[in-house]
């Protein structure tokens, strides 16, 4: 195998709203030059959850595509450990040293992965890494690799990050974080409200915080940037179209926006399992837009007032709902219970544990998603034109609120209570606004379908994302 030919490492961190978008990614480099090729890297532990039946004794995870996208796992100190129930729990403790051990055992691991690569006769010749991977940039420096940053969070939400950490926001933040309703503006980006900010940046600067080491860990990934010379590579998950004047608030860096990066067919590896004949053969059965879609994500949190107070909203709407309860929300709330909830007293629809979201987004029944915003969610409902019910909670969820319902008019917002629950009568209320036959519904509904045609246009033949990551593969064939 000739060494000259262009290797493009993909590390990510090991969740699955990381491992998803890096994984599109990789097979769109893939597919955008025959000449390239992927080694896809995450975490072990996460790596064994891919991949539960592939041997990684010798560090292999097999490979695809005539092997030219090849999986390889690095070392990161946590392989007994699952960052998915530390930062569920919120503990402090627990969650930051996870993050410090990752840190640094995932530098190590990541430099041994470019040395055994480079000794294979496999030599990398760019790495692409996801943002909590602050130190991915300097063991490719130190190796001679350029690198580039993958943002897979809104180009709303780096600009924010880049300006907070370069002195425009942080004393504002600091000084007026308990009020959200607080205007205060950044250079290049419409007036923003603390309420609208990551939750990091309001939630988490002090130490004593749950989740300080993200608040951390992002502020070096931001610092890390400007030690890149002449300019730092920023890949974006978005378009040119959907957040123009985001894209043009930071001028400090080279950033390409490259998508909304999508499924391509390929069956798509993960960190959960789901049995999709079911639930698929059900949403066959459902009128054109009529399906309710519910999914926060594969991070969030569930008790037993908002699942309760969830499900009774969906009932009551009287249309019909596909919702996903993960295995872990049900062993939470205890065997028994779980089974009550999402049992028997279901009589519209139907709950699993995991399904393929993107999927299901494009199936002509499903006519809404509520979701809790994650940019995944976000980017997959526009792509498919499904409107949304917003349900933010935390890190980049209120921006990709602020986005869906303020700037592209595709979805409305819901309001909690005092306690964070989303009560029934909000949820039908929501539902309503978006699938029921007023005009602002019809006219949340027309929005979604105009966006779903620009984004096809943005990643089809020769639309801006398509050129902008041809651009970047031709600047991979250059770096050696």
């Amino acid at each position: 195998m000739s060494p000259r030919r262009p290797h493009i490492l993909v590390l990510t961190f090991p969740l699955q709203g990381h491992i998803a978008p890096a994984l599109r990614l990789a097979r769109r480099l893939l597919a955008a030059a025959p000449d390239v090729l992927v080694t896809f890297s995450t975490a072990g532990a996460a790596h064994r959850l891919m991949f539960p039946a592939r041997p990684t004794e010798q560090g292999g995870g097999g490979a695809e595509d005539d092997a030219r996208l090849e999986f390889l796992p690095f070392s990161d100190g946590t392989e007994a450990g699952d960052f998915r129930s530390s930062s569920a729990d919120a503990d402090a403790g627990l969650f930051n040293a996870k993050m410090a051990s990752f840190h640094a055992a995932g530098a190590r691991g990541v430099a041994g992965v470019l040395d055994a690569l480079a000794a294979r006769g496999r030599p990398v010749t760019r790495v692409v890494y996801t943002l909590l991977l602050p130190w991915a940039a300097g063991v490719a420096r130190d190796r001679g690799v350029p690198s580039a940053l993958y943002w897979i969070q809104p180009a709303a939400v780096f600009a924010i990050y880049h300006h907070y950490f370069h002195g425009h926001a942080a004393g504002v933040v600091a000084e007026h974080r308990h009020d959200p309703s607080f205007v205060m503006e950044l250079p290049g980006l419409s007036p923003q409200t603390i309420g609208d900010l990551p939750s990091y940046l309001t939630d988490s600067t002090d130490p004593s915080d749950a989740f300080h080491s993200i608040f951390t860990t992002i502020r070096d990934l931001i610092e890390s940037l400007g030690k890149e010379r002449p300019r730092a590579t920023v890949l974006v998950n978005t378009c040119q179209e959907l957040e123009v004047g985001a894209l043009a608030a930071v001028g400090a860096h080279d950033v390409l926006p490259v998508g909304p990066v999508l499924p391509s067919g390929d069956d798509e590896a993960g960190i959960f399992e789901h049995d999709d004949a079911k639930y698929m053969e059900w949403l066959d059965a459902q009128p054109s837009s009529s399906v309710v879609y519910v999914s926060f994500g594969s991070v969030s949190t569930m008790a037993r007032e908002l699942l309760d107070e969830l499900l009774r909203g969906l009932e009551e709407s009287g249309r019909p709902y596909l919702c996903v309860v993960r295995k872990d929300i049900k062993a939470a709330l205890g065997e028994a219970e779980a089974a009550e909830m999402v049992g028997d007293r279901l009589r519209n629809g139907v709950v699993v544990e995991w399904c393929d979201q993107a999927r299901v987004l494009s199936h002509a029944a499903v006519g809404c998603f509520v979701t809790h915003c994650g940019w995944n969610s976000v980017l997959e409902s526009v792509a498919s034109g499904v409107p949304m019910v917003c349900v933010p909670r935390v890190s980049d969820q209120r921006m990709n609120a602020q986005l869906v319902v303020r700037e592209w008019r595709a979805g409305v917002r819901a309001r909690v209570d005092g306690g964070g629950v989303l009560r029934a009568a909000e949820v039908r209320r929501c539902v309503d606004e978006v699938m029921g036959s007023s005009e602002a519904a019809a006219e949340v509904r027309r929005m979604a379908g105009e966006w779903k045609r620009v984004v096809a246009e943005a990643t089809g033949k020769g639309g801006s994302s398509e050129r902008n990551l041809a651009a970047f593969v031709d600047g991979a064939r250059s770096d050696f």
